[in-house]
């Protein structure tokens, strides 16, 4: 069974950090490109960074970039994502998500990725 699973969410002070974690099952991450997504409240679900398969390069949102930071383990079949800095607006439900391996880096197109995990959510609050 085809499964993505978020942990490592919580409650945080604003200049915290976390590190969110995507482990899969019954598939091999490192053939896909991976994202991580978040969705606030009455908001659309926004793309935050990728990791592309095929030369492990990475992209950031404007709104993340020089504070988080992607990451893969092969050997636990798991992406990761380390928070740092974090502020109130980072305050989200976060989701991974896999893509067919893109031609050159990879894309944050929420529509083109197939299979989802569930979310952790994020609180950064004082």
């Amino acid at each position: 069974q085809v499964q993505l699973v978020e942990s490592g969410g919580g409650l945080v002070q604003p200049g915290g950090s976390l590190r969110l974690s995507c482990a899969a099952s019954g598939f091999t991450l490192d053939y896909y490109d991976i994202g991580w997504f978040r969705q606030a409240p009455g908001k659309e679900r926004e793309g935050v960074s990728c990791v592309s398969s095929s030369d492990g390069s990475t992209y950031y949102a404007d709104s993340v970039k020089g504070r988080f930071t992607i990451s893969r383990d092969s050997a636990k079949n798991t992406v990761y994502l380390q928070m740092n800095s974090l502020k109130p607006e980072d305050t989200a439900v976060y989701y991974c998500a896999t893509d067919r391996p893109q031609a050159l880096s990879c894309q944050l197109d929420k529509y083109e990725y197939d299979y989802w995990g569930q979310g952790t959510q994020v609180t950064v609050s004082s």
